[in-house]
């Protein structure tokens, strides 16, 4: 069983986390994200700090 999160940023939608053996990978939801799409994050926090950023 995987584990997924929806990341938020300032009331937008940036894309979610899916969780495997490797870490978290982020799909993107919204245009602006896209350069973070199929990137592997070691935390669902990192995802979002990234996002952020």
């Amino acid at each position: 069983m995987s584990k997924a999160y929806v990341i938020e940023i300032f009331d937008r939608t940036a894309g979610i986390v899916v969780g495997d053996e490797r870490g978290f990978r982020f799909f993107s939801s919204e245009r602006i994200f896209d350069s973070l799409e199929s990137g592997r994050f070691g935390s669902a926090r990192a995802a979002e700090r990234a996002a952020r950023h």
